[in-house]
């Protein structure tokens, strides 16, 4: 199964700026934000990824939402917090 999971926006990698390392309930990955070009998102806000791409920025109580959902469907989050901790943008 392939989820959008919420992420909170760290910072931009400066020698790339479609890349951007984000928090994803403790786990920190760089995804593409190339997406968003139109609208990109700062440091502190929240963005919807799938498979190591932002989709769409999303506000905070969004981003809550999402998250108490995807934590209340127990093993498929869980298996997409491993994926995702083994994917490798960098």
């Amino acid at each position: 199964m392939c989820l959008g999971i919420p992420g909170e926006v760290i910072e931009f990698l400066p020698d790339q700026p479609d890349l951007a390392r984000v928090n994803v309930s403790g786990v920190r990955r760089v995804i593409n934000v190339g997406l968003l070009t139109d609208d990109l998102p700062e440091p502190g806000e929240w963005v919807l990824i799938h498979v190591g791409f932002a989709l769409s920025k999303i506000d905070e109580d969004e981003a809550k939402a999402a998250l108490e959902f995807l934590e209340s469907i127990g093993q498929a989050y869980a298996d997409e917090l491993a994926a995702l901790q083994e994917s490798r943008i960098e």
